[in-house]
């Protein structure tokens, strides 16, 4: 009997035992989950953190097509700027060249009005002439316009060209410029009027 209490004291004994621990397991358990859950949280807020990937390729392109839209309106803006400029250009370029000469014509106009003045002084009309004539090769100096010197030249495509071969002017004379027929002219070093020459043969 005694060997029987004995024994179900210890059966009770190690079953309040196996309660104790799986108590105190229990909160371990807890912690464990709980650690874990906190472990889980800044997982989860790292991802709301992050932006969508959708969203800033939309923003991408919304700046994109505003500064394309930007681009095109500012070169339409220079190509109708440029072609205003071009049409003036065209409209309004003698006008330099115009006011340049205005001086000229008006020293023809006022050698044609005192013609009859000098009467039949033929000097100083000539001499009239002469100075206008200067003035007006002056002007044009000033414009970047310049004379083909074809004095002793020898004969160059480039500037000259040949309206008439002269033989017989010797071996000296043989491909140079004998004669100016009608002068030619440059305009800030271009050709714009070949001189027209006689060549010797």
């Amino acid at each position: 009997m005694k060997e029987q209490e004995n024994n179900k004291k210890e059966q009770q004994q190690e079953a309040e035992n196996k309660d104790v621990k799986q108590q105190n397991a229990q909160p371990g358990t807890d912690q464990e989950t709980d650690t874990q859950k906190s472990d889980e949280k800044p997982a989860d807020d790292k991802k709301a953190e992050q932006p969508d990937p959708l969203e800033v390729a939309k923003q991408e392109n919304a700046e994109l097509k505003d500064r394309l839209l930007r681009t095109i309106a500012e070169f339409d803006n220079y190509k109708k700027r440029t072609l205003k400029e071009k049409a003036d250009l065209i409209l309004n370029g003698g006008l330099k060249t115009v006011t340049a000469i205005l001086p000229v014509l008006d020293d023809m106009e006022r050698a044609i009005a005192n013609a009859d003045k000098n009467g039949n002084d033929a000097q100083k009309l000539e001499e009239g002439w002469e100075l206008i004539f200067k003035k007006f090769q002056k002007v044009l100096e000033q414009l970047g316009v310049k004379k083909i010197d074809t004095k002793d030249a020898d004969f160059d495509t480039d500037y000259h060209e040949a309206v008439a071969m002269v033989p017989g002017m010797g071996d000296d004379k043989k491909g140079k410029v004998i004669d100016c027929v009608q002068t030619g002219y440059t305009m800030n070093d271009k050709v714009i009027r070949h001189a027209k020459v006689a060549v010797g043969q």
